[in-house]
This record gives structure tokens, C-alpha cells and sequence, in this order.
């Protein structure tokens, strides 16, 4: 009879483990292209995060903090504990960089000063619609599994979040093209003006 009540345990305890590894884990939220047409209305949108670069010659990570308006994009990037802050403001084709302490340049080429400084190519005027899930307006783009290729880039969206007041938007974005890889997480959402139709 203790034998019986021990083949019976044995037997719940395999049905359980086998249970357990048969279900696959998937993310809560994944990324698609259909219904997003609404993010182009963005007027308005900031963001929190981090963002990790590596090129060729060098790879670096910040801090990231984002704003963007109809007007203007404004980035500010930190190091660890705050350190080296940096801000990085377009305005039409103009970029102003400072480094604080009155160090401070302006540019008409932004993208090409920008990759001056940082010492990888970032394509800063596309990253401001691929950041909130988008391609560019008025660029030929082909879809993916999970996000798109636009003017030589990759651009994945491996993980998305839920926002206050519906919708999503991006959490881990990977955005590469053979010698430049951009890693964005955003850890919040902190404006977003237009809820999703």
C-alpha cells in the first residue's frame, strides 16, 4: 500500500515537471506594423532609457533622455552615477551639441558632426520615428518578422511595452546595419499625446 502511495507521487511529480517544460515562455507584448499609422500623429513624446553603441572603432553606452516636439529633438546622455553629461538638440538642420561648461558647437550637417563626436554613424533623423516604431515618412521600407529594413538598416523591435491609456510602444529596440549596432531600451514612456484609433 506505501509503495502505491509513493508510484502515485512519483507519477504527479513527472505529469508536473513535464507540465512545466512543455510551455513555452513569449514575451506579453510583441511588435507589429499593422495599426501603428496613428504614431506618425505624435506631436509630442519623451522618454527615459539607455542606449549602447559600437562601430568600428569604438563602443560606448548612456544614460539616455529624450524629448521630442514638433520643433525640436533633445537628447541628453549620462554616463554612470550622472557623469559626462551631454546634450544633443536638432532643430530643422541644424544640431547644437553641449558639453557643458560653455562647451558647446552647432553644425549644419547634423548627422555627420554627430557621428564626429560620437564616434559611430547614427542616423539621428530616422532613429526619432524607429524609436517610437516607425519607418521614416517618404522612405522606402521593406517589413520584417519584427519591425523593418529602411536606407541600409536593420531596424527589430525584440520586445514592446503597454502604455498609460492604451497602446504600445517600444522597450528593446536593435537597430544595425553590418558595422554600426544601436541597442535602445526605454525604461518609461513619460509623454505620449495621441491615444491609438
Amino acid at each position: 500500500m506505501l509503495c502505491l502511495s509513493y508510484r502515485f507521487i512519483l507519477w504527479g511529480l513527472l505529469i508536473l515537471l513535464t507540465g512545466c517544460a512543455t510551455i513555452p515562455e513569449k514575451p506579453l507584448y510583441v511588435y507589429s506594423s499593422k495599426q501603428r499609422h496613428y504614431i506618425y500623429e505624435l506631436k509630442h513624446w519623451a522618454f527615459e532609457g539607455r542606449l549602447a553603441v559600437s562601430g568600428p572603432k569604438d563602443s560606448w553606452s548612456a544614460n539616455v533622455s529624450w524629448n521630442h516636439s514638433p520643433l525640436m529633438e533633445s537628447m541628453k546622455l549620462t554616463g554612470p552615477l550622472g557623469q559626462g553629461a551631454i546634450v544633443i538638440q536638432l532643430k530643422g538642420e541644424e544640431v547644437l551639441i553641449d558639453r557643458g561648461k560653455g562647451d558647446v558647437f552647432t553644425s549644419n550637417e547634423p548627422e555627420k558632426f554627430i557621428s564626429q563626436e560620437l564616434g559611430a554613424f547614427v542616423p539621428l533623423k530616422s532613429l526619432r520615428y524607429w524609436a517610437v516604431g516607425v519607418p521614416e515618412q517618404d522612405k522606402d521600407f521593406y517589413e520584417i518578422g519584427e519591425g523593418f529594413s529602411q536606407d541600409g538598416w536593420l531596424v527589430e523591435y525584440k520586445q514592446m511595452q503597454s502604455i498609460d491609456g492604451g497602446g504600445l510602444m517600444p522597450q528593446k529596440i536593435l537597430v544595425t546595419n553590418g558595422q554600426v549596432k544601436l541597442k535602445l531600451y526605454v525604461d518609461d514612456w513619460k509623454q505620449i499625446d495621441v491615444k491609438p484609433k
